[in-house]
């Protein structure tokens, strides 16, 4: 690799992510609410040996020590989020001020540290009060969600320019609301959409509202997208795909650029019986104009390849084989459901989302993977796989750069080993190792490789 194909435009954001329910525990302290992660990880059996949050790494006691980290690491950018109910308890109304008094001097303490901070206001850890009005199903929630906007960008807009409204709303509306393996648990397709369209309503309806307090704000979205394919070339396994990964991503983001709801996934929807007869009901006028409203970059959240295979055609009808299927082996796989480590898809999913949507410009939001390596004998923790999984992302990036694609940063997923949802603590991310007992930290092999990226503004 010549020295030009490493380095990165100058003023690239290297960072880290986090989310709130992951790192900062205190899950009833200082007047925050319950969240629907906090009841749903109380409730025995929904995540991996009963694992919480309550704890977690601690970060809402241990900010200052995580900036030293973060400081020491070289980051530029750390992406974190705001727990909606330790700012407003009931969703809406009465503000939490000693919550609001935490994000502050968190935001304070990563400028002096020199670290810009990028804020997601919606992680997933949804007031249990507005879930019991309905969530997301219900058109008042995105009201409520204008609201905590407002809230959090009068007290921390006049330092902080970078601002995502929401992370992956598909995996929150099907993951949470189909699936039912994330909080609330529910298990109902129709209000699943319902879900989907009051997020990206509050999406469209909170951009003025941060415009207004944070001047010179750059606003985004951050969806999952990973690199999805039909598993062969059969008609089956391609109408699989065009569903399947339609629904994950069309749905969401051809609203987002103005086109309104894809018609074939309308008529998809209906079939399934996912929506009524009329369509989507839900809408109501003047709902499209204001979820197109313009924002500033996407976020992407990219970790593997996915291949679709239409699991309701019998396999004698189904008669074309799975072709696409890299061969498994340890380095190829990663623990988390043995995703597979598939960096081209990094570099595709940026080129299709690009060509298709052009977007101002891109941040990698999230990427990256999970092995549980632990300290050795000598408390050194040699994570060797990361590393080559970052480098060869890095690399993709690089080239959907090279082609074009205006991508602007590129946040490591994460930070810190953190809880990481229904999977508990079982699996490991981060670039600093923890030990949930005693709040050790120790920075990883991956994080003094990305030290020296950082240092040098290219692959190490």
């Amino acid at each position: 690799m010549a020295i030009s194909d490493a380095l990165f435009p100058d003023g690239f954001l290297w960072g880290a992510a986090t989310s709130a329910y992951q790192i900062e525990g205190a899950w009833d302290q200082d007047g925050k609410g319950e969240s629907i992660w906090d009841r749903f990880a109380h409730t025995p059996g929904k995540i991996s040996n009963n694992d919480t949050g309550d704890v977690a790494c601690d970060h809402y006691h241990r900010w200052a020590e995580d900036i030293e980290l973060m400081k020491w690491l070289g980051l530029k950018a750390y992406r974190f989020s705001i727990a909606w109910p330790r700012v407003l308890p009931n969703g809406r109304g009465k503000i939490n001020q000693a919550g609001l008094d935490f994000y502050d001097r968190l935001v304070d303490g990563l400028l002096q540290a020199g670290i810009t901070p990028m804020i997601t206001l919606f992680h997933w850890d949804l007031p249990q009060a507005l879930q019991e009005e309905g969530g997301f199903s219900a058109r008042s929630t995105a009201e409520a969600f204008v609201e905590y906007t407002g809230v959090a960008t009068r007290r921390l807009g006049d330092r902080v320019r970078h601002w995502i409204t929401h992370n992956e709303p598909s995996v929150y509306s099907f993951v949470g609301h189909v699936m039912g393996s994330h909080a609330p648990g529910l298990s109902d397709p129709y209000l699943a959409l319902r879900v989907a369209h009051h997020l990206l309503l509050s999406h469209g309806w909170s951009i003025p509202v941060i415009r207004a307090n944070c001047p010179g704000a750059e606003i985004g979205l951050a969806m999952n997208v990973n690199f999805n394919q039909p598993a062969s070339p059969s008609l089956y396994d391609h109408r699989a795909w065009q569903y399947g990964y339609g629904m994950w991503t069309r749905w969401f983001l051809d609203p987002l650029y103005g086109r309104h709801y894809p018609v074939d996934l309308v008529e998809h929807a209906i079939e399934k019986q996912m929506l009524p007869a009329e369509g989507t009901d839900f809408v109501a006028e003047g709902d499209l104009t204001a979820i197109a409203t313009p924002c500033d970059f996407l976020g992407v959240n990219y970790y593997t390849r996915q291949l679709a295979r239409d699991q309701d055609i019998p396999p004698e009808q189904n008669l074309a084989p799975t072709v696409f299927q890299a061969p498994k082996n340890d380095r190829d796989w990663q623990e988390m459901d043995d995703w597979e480590v598939y960096p081209d898809g990094l570099f595709n999913v940026l080129a299709w989302l690009y060509f298709e949507y052009q977007p101002k410009a891109f941040h990698i939001t999230e990427s990256g993977a999970s092995w549980s390596d632990s300290p050795d004998a000598t408390g050194r923790v040699r994570d060797n796989r990361r590393i080559d999984f970052l480098q060869q992302h890095f690399a993709a990036a690089r080239r959907a750069i090279q082609i074009g694609v205006p991508l602007k940063g590129y946040f490591v997923w994460s930070l810190m080993d953190n809880l990481e949802w229904g999977y508990g603590f079982s699996q490991r991310f981060g670039l600093i190792w923890v030990d949930f007992a005693t709040q050790q930290r120790i920075i990883k092999d991956s994080g003094h490789w990305y030290r020296r990226v950082i240092a040098t503004n290219g692959i190490a």
